[in-house]
């Protein structure tokens, strides 16, 4: 079951900045600016901003394979798994 995101006001926002950016600091979740009373903006810590942007990537990796494979253009994971350890003996 999904958890229901933290919803401030902006003008939560606006008064006490300061106390906001501790609750998001400490948190892990993501913290909905409501404006209006209609979502305005998302607001993450850096590193579950950092793990949402690396899981984006990895999920747009397996898109571009899925659709290479379709298209018959795949490598074998053979081939995969000897390039990346190549690529990882080349960074140590």
């Amino acid at each position: 079951m999904t958890k229901v995101p933290e919803i401030i006001p902006v003008t939560d926002l606006r008064q006490d900045a300061a106390a906001v950016l501790r609750r998001l600091k400490s948190s892990r979740e993501p913290l909905v600016i409501t404006q209006r009373g209609r979502a305005a903006a998302i607001m993450l810590n850096p590193e579950a901003y950092e793990r949402s942007r690396q899981e984006r990537e990895l999920l747009l990796a397996f898109a571009r394979g899925e659709r290479e494979i379709a298209l018959g253009k795949g490598h074998s994971l053979d081939s995969v798994l000897r390039e990346a350890d190549a690529l990882l003996e080349a960074d140590s």
